[in-house]
């Protein structure tokens, strides 16, 4: 026959399959070079389509039925002692699949079941191949536990294969190359830093002059060091978000790195985060990635919102800003569209900013999944946070010949330069009680534990000034509010706000005095970050008081304040380095390895033949599902009427996330039931009755029908 192709394209261009292999082999060990898996990523390519070479599949591009093409590379891979490439090819369509056993049928969905399938002859005959091409038999990674490590390289050269396949087939199907990435090389990058900062020198203030003493630390370990494990601990109002920029900046052109990747854990964060590195880099630098930002790629769509779009996919950008969420389940994730990026991330630096955030049920899948990122994949690991977490126990384990290196010790910097408030223990605290010393001071901030604790507190408050905060209420009513307090704490207006702990991390606001409800150590200490920021007020006027709550100690925060009570108890100075460093030993221990590993993620993948798909259905950061109901308040009403007729984008549907408020199934199920929501045909869910959303306090945790009230 004529020669096998792998692609015809709608103006009738034919490709080869051997075109295709060999252009998908190149591609790959280009992405495999940068954890020195060149030769690997060339026999992964080279084999992934050979199920091609076959009559079936000649005929399915005229329009015949679906034919199995990934089992017959695999299988010729599996044949060659090449384990970790077979497992890639099978899954470059439909994904990764578990490893599963000897016995399985060959019609399973187990790697060892299509094994079986190819074993038993069920395969289209593709011997074709072997008049065309020959396979390599690369040597196997020989520095890796075959088990564990075996799996994490094998997504990562899955990820290599899934995004030389896309790029080589979507260059040919449209018969143009790929756009080139934005953004900037690290030395352009790191000119535009320097620009950024060379106004704070000489510095102003002896506050100041202990920020820039900690950015020139930072700068000069980026300078000297190798890519390893680095933990950043610097106080509230240090200046950490541009100091670990700064060591990752330097770091990378220094060592050849190609990107920088922060990882945070809220989006509330990540969105100030990300404009300020736009601000500071350029906007054709930063890719910000996570769940609430969708790029238009519709045919109104500006080449640049295509270009971001696209840059999801792949993270090919100098300069990411994403989630805990994406970047973690991404890395134990089993589907191409999530894998496809992961190569990328090898040689960069790497900044997990509020590190202490990092999910206790997952803590030691995670910090496994960082260890080997350092120990394989040249990154470079940044654990940065004002309250540091003992996590060096845990990377011992994982990475024993790899220290965490403090960047900026407290020996070096006058820690009591940022010492800015007093804090009071007030005991336990009935709201009433509560709400008459909020009322007694014209500006301050009271962070409770719950949402439900949030409204009741917030409506014992009387006259104006008064504001609540709580994920009750949608992103833009929250941004709006934000607005309106800091105006008024600029102006010294009457300022009383009672919010959830969404106002802890990264929300620059500055109060006089702040309330918490007793939690976690660490919350606290976020918390007070809140209260005289800037320092301009007198140590001893600027009080955070810590009380207990009306209901007592919820079970959810048991354990942290069970350890923040320790640390509480044993040191006069809470907010001493000694002081956080008991408090996260104490919660680990109190919780155990094994609550360190809720899902037995690690156990799993000892125990089975790397189970992919198993792994990736138990790791879930956010275990509590919730459902979005969007309010048609605002920009937002107008939103919701172009769904109503019709329109669908992912820039309209980007646009409405700013109008959606995600709520727990039991809450959704009581406003369905009492006919409180509309549905609409793509499944988008509405609050019809606007009656139970507030201006003052969002969306009201009773259903209309009066059942159920709401954590």
């Amino acid at each position: 026959m004529n020669a096998y192709l792998a692609h015809i394209a709608d103006d009738g261009r034919k490709q080869t399959v051997l075109e295709h292999l060999e252009g998908t082999a190149d591609g790959c060990a280009a992405r495999a070079a940068a954890f020195r898996a060149e030769r690997q990523g060339w026999l992964t390519g080279l084999a992934h389509d050979i199920g091609k070479y076959t009559e079936r599949f000649q005929h399915r591009l005229l329009g015949g039925p679906k034919v199995d093409h990934t089992t017959a590379g695999a299988f010729e891979c599996f044949k060659l002692g090449q384990p970790y490439a077979a497992f890639a090819v099978t899954g470059h369509h439909s994904g990764l699949p578990d490893g599963g056993s000897q016995t399985d049928h060959p019609e399973s969905s187990t790697f060892l079941g299509r094994i079986n399938r190819a074993i038993q002859g069920s395969l289209p005959e593709y011997s074709a191949w072997q008049s065309e091409l020959t396979l390599p038999v690369p040597p196997l990674p020989n520095d890796l536990d075959p088990q564990l490590e075996g799996m994490f390289f094998t997504r990562m050269l899955f990820s290599c294969l899934v995004d030389a396949d896309y790029t080589d087939t979507a260059e040919f199907m449209s018969g143009l190359g790929q756009s080139a990435d934005g953004g900037g090389s690290m030395e352009e990058l790191w000119d535009r830093l320097q620009q950024h900062i060379s106004g704070w020198f000489p510095p102003r203030g002896e506050l100041n002059a202990q920020r820039c003493s900690i950015l020139e630390q930072c700068i000069q370990e980026g300078k000297r060091r190798a890519p390893g494990l680095y933990t950043l601990t610097v106080p509230t109002g240090g200046g950490k978000t541009v100091a670990s920029l700064a060591f990752a900046l330097a770091q990378a052109k220094a060592k050849g790195l190609r990107r920088v990747i922060y990882v945070i854990p809220y989006t509330s964060i990540i969105e100030q985060t990300a404009q300020k590195f736009r601000e500071i880099l350029g906007a054709d630098c930063v890719l910000e990635h996570h769940s609430g930002i969708l790029y238009d790629i519709s045919e109104e769509a500006t080449a640049e919102s295509i270009h971001l779009a696209r840059a999801t996919e792949t993270w090919n950008m100098p300069v990411i800003v994403t989630t805990a969420v994406q970047f973690f389940e991404s890395l134990y994730s089993y589907k191409p569209a999530q894998c496809r990026k992961l190569h990328n991330i090898a040689q960069s630096v790497i900044v997990f900013d509020e590190a202490q955030m990092l999910p206790l049920p997952y803590l030691r899948p995670c910090v496994w999944a960082i260890a080997q990122l350092v120990k394989r994949y040249q990154v470079s690991a940044v654990l940065c946070t004002a309250t540091q977490p003992a996590l060096t126990p845990v990377f011992r384990e994982f990475a024993p010949e790899r220290p965490i290196t403090e960047l900026c010790p407290a020996e070096q910097f006058q820690w009591n330069v940022f010492r800015r408030v007093t804090f009071r223990q007030a005991g336990r605290m009935a709201y009433d009680e509560l709400a008459v010393q909020l009322q007694g001071q014209d500006q301050v901030l009271c962070i409770v534990n719950s949402r439900k604790s949030a409204q009741e507190i917030f409506l014992r408050l009387e006259g104006e000034g008064r504001f609540h905060l709580s994920t009750l209420m949608y992103p833009a009513h929250r941004r709006a509010q934000l607005e309106e307090i800091r105006r008024r704490l600029n102006h010294g207006l009457p300022c009383r706000v009672v919010s959830t702990s969404l106002i802890e991390a990264g929300v620059d606001v500055d109060f006089p005095a702040v309330y918490r409800e007793e939690a976690g150590l660490d919350s606290i200490l976020q918390a007070a970050g809140r209260c005289n920021r800037e320092g301009k007020r007198p140590i001893e006027r600027s009080i955070v008081t810590v009380f207990q709550g009306e209901g007592g100690t919820p079970p959810l925060f048991a354990a942290a304040i069970g350890a923040g009570r320790e640390a509480m108890t044993r040191y006069a100075d809470i907010a001493s380095p000694e002081a956080v460093h008991t408090y996260f030993t104490s919660l680990l221990d109190l919780k155990g390895t094994e609550a360190q590993d809720a899902q037995h993620i690690l156990p799993l993948m000892q125990a089975e033949l790397f189970p992919f798909r198993a792994v990736s259905e138990r790791f879930h950061l956010i275990d509590s599902p919730t459902v979005t109901v969007y309010i048609p308040k605002g920009e937002g009403a107008g939103l919701i009427e172009q769904l109503r007729s019709g329109e669908r984008s992912r820039n309209l549907y980007r646009r409405l996330g700013q109008y959606g408020i995600s709520i727990y199934e039991q809450h959704f199920n009581a406003l369905d039931q009492a006919g409180d929501l509309e549905w609409l045909e793509d499944g988008t869910v509405i609050l019809s009755n606007l009656g139970l959303y507030s201006e003052h306090t969002g969306l009201s945790l009773k259903a209309d029908s009066g059942k159920g009230l709401f954590i």
